[in-house]
């Protein structure tokens, strides 16, 4: 047994601050049904009244991950990081960023084969780092996509106004119209869209998915022309944008790399395939590979998009609103141009209901929790979605996409994206050292072996920690260009060495490699570990530093409302609290039973 004495203190240190304890407290997954890692239900709740239908498998799951991930955003990347920061070797800068985003794609797909749960990074960090970090991540996702729902819609009009000859021509019930004494600009066409997808997203999964697949589909076979053609194109003409004054880098590695900084954020979407765990047939199998499939199908598209625009107009004189018709038209092919304004606006269109899908099931499942009001957690028996979610969801986006150009706060939906990344990393670190069935409180230790085992837990969470602040310190130091110059150098000095002491010290430390009984067995493993997510950590920090101040105020005032709503309800419904399974911190829960 541990002496008296080093038990007391031990057990001083948990209960120093109750606050604290609450926050680091995590969930037990339960794994009775096959396929699904959720909280173990209450006295007062029916799990089969909650119960999702599974019809997704793994082509459904490409349409959803490709139609989130490639919006309209490919027909305007390419022409304004080609001008501003790339030049021709905007494909490499496209390979860069998938690479970067391949990253987090493993930590998801280990993740979700493990634990597959609609929650996605929710759920992840609720099992793995604790309520306090969870409750963010989820607020933070539901801004996310609510605003990343109605900057969608608000780009669709301008889109579908070209087939009806501009703006002016548009029919009067989906034309914009301006509002002098509140100057704003009220869009109906974007508020009857969302409130559409909506609709198709109550009558079931199955059946968005299909029309999912549809879009997709469509909007695939239009970048397979863009490809073709183009390709075609650039061999009648020489591709003359190859032979621009500066060569393939005019700008140099570093404008490569403010490329893909730039282009990273396309590739944000995947994780949409994460929040549907719980309607897929085979999770364990089909969620690695319709995350892989995404993940690789975009950036393959990407490329091939870019190789070809580049080459058929130098860069210099290339259109930055609207590259790829402009590049068809100098090159004598003017019908092509609405083939592709139809690509953009089928690309919008999945891409709105790929960022209104998630949003409803991470609602319902911070309910499940009790984290949010179990209003949120009911599911429909007849089309087995939560429809009160979804309906909430919508008619939330459908306003803000009428009354506001959200067109400014488009930054704050990468802060969501990127948090999530961030601890989807760290919660694979914990999983592989510190997995939450294996912990052992140390009221409980009897031998030496289960003394040397929780050592080993503390100092690997300990290392963890470092790592995250010592990646903190390094991507600040690197990116604060007010400070002075050794300023800098000195801290990029003291995270560097933090982060890769702590890392080598941790790698040192033997991991679990799914060894544990926590979630599924003989599902996907990220490989690499720890040093795939560490790096991951790394690029998501300094991605997030690099959002600028503004974006930063803004979010803030939303994550302080989101901590206000935790302390005052949340912490105090927390179904994790009520039930006694409560876990002191992350090194170190306590049991079931005490």
């Amino acid at each position: 047994m541990i002496e008296k004495e080093e038990l007391n203190g031990e057990m001083e240190s948990y209960s120093w601050i109750g606050g604290f304890h609450n926050l680091t407290r995590r969930k037990q997954a339960d794994l009775s049904e096959k396929g699904g890692a959720q909280l173990l239900p209450s006295s007062n709740s029916d799990p089969k009244l909650n119960k999702l239908s599974r019809d997704l498998s793994i082509p459904q799951l490409l349409a959803i991950g490709v139609g989130s991930t490639i919006g309209a955003g490919v027909y305007v990347l390419v022409g304004t990081v080609a001008r501003e920061q790339s030049g021709p070797a905007l494909t490499l800068c496209f390979l860069i960023a998938g690479v970067a985003a391949a990253l987090s794609a493993f930590c998801y797909a280990e993740l979700a084969s493990r634990c597959p749960s609609a929650g996605s990074a929710y759920h992840y960090s609720y099992i793995c780092i604790g309520e306090g970090v969870a409750w963010l991540i989820g607020w933070a996702l539901i801004l996310e996509y609510t605003i990343g729902g109605a900057a969608v819609a608000r780009g669709i009009s301008p889109n579908l106004a070209l087939f009806f000859g501009g703006q002016d021509n548009l029919p009067s019930f989906l034309s914009r119209v301006q509002v002098p004494w509140l100057s704003i600009s009220v869009d109906p066409c974007a508020a009857i869209l969302v409130l559409a997808v909506t609709a198709l997203l109550c009558l079931g999964i199955k059946e968005s998915s299909l029309v999912q697949v549809i879009v997709t589909a469509a909007n695939v076979i239009v970048m397979l022309f863009v490809i073709i053609a183009g390709g075609y194109l650039g061999f009648k003409t020489g591709w003359q944008g190859y032979s621009v004054k500066g060569g393939y880098f005019p700008k140099g590695i570093n404008g490569v790399l403010s490329g893909s900084a730039t282009v990273f954020f396309s590739y944000i979407g995947f994780d949409a395939i994460a929040c549907t765990a719980e309607e897929v047939k085979n999770p364990k199998r089909d969620l690695p590979w319709g995350i892989g499939l995404t993940l690789s199908l975009c950036c393959a598209i990407y490329m091939m998009v870019s190789v070809v625009i580049v080459g058929l107009v130098p860069y210099p004189v290339m259109d930055p609103d609207t590259p790829i018709s402009s590049a068809f038209i100098e090159n004598g092919m003017h019908w092509a141009m609405y083939v592709v304004s139809t690509g953009a606006i089928l690309s919008l269109c999945a891409s709105l209901l790929g960022a209104i899908l998630p949003q409803p099931r991470i609602m319902m499942a911070m309910a499940r929790d009790g984290l949010l009001p179990s209003y949120f957690e009911a599911v429909n028996q007849t089309t087995q979605v939560p429809v009160r979610s979804t309906v909430w969801t919508g008619v939330f986006a459908a306003a803000l996409a009428f009354f506001m150009d959200v067109s400014q706060l488009a930054g704050m939906v990468s802060v969501g994206t990127l948090l999530a990344f961030t601890m989807v990393a760290v919660s694979i670190l914990v999983l592989r050292y510190a997995p939450p069935d294996e912990a052992t409180d140390p009221v409980f230790l009897q031998d030496q072996t289960e003394i040397k085992e929780y050592e080993r837990r503390r100092k690997a969470i300990s290392n963890i920690v470092l790592i995250c602040l010592g990646s903190l310190i390094l991507t600040s130091g690197a990116s604060a260009r007010f400070l002075p110059v050794y300023l800098q150098y000195i801290a990029c000095i003291v995270g560097g060495l933090l982060l890769l002491c702590s890392s080598v010290l941790l790698s040192h430390i033997d991991q679990y490699n799914g060894q544990s009984n926590f979630g599924n067995s003989g599902g996907f493993l990220c490989p690499f570990v720890p040093w795939l997510p560490i790096l991951c950590i790394t690029v998501n920090i300094y991605l997030l530093i690099n959002l600028g101040l503004g974006t930063w105020l803004r979010v803030s005032v939303w994550l302080l409302a989101g901590i206000l709503i935790y302390i005052f309800y949340g912490n105090a419904h927390s179904k994790a609290a009520k039930e006694g399974r409560a876990y002191t911190q992350i090194g170190s829960p306590t049991r079931e039973t005490i």
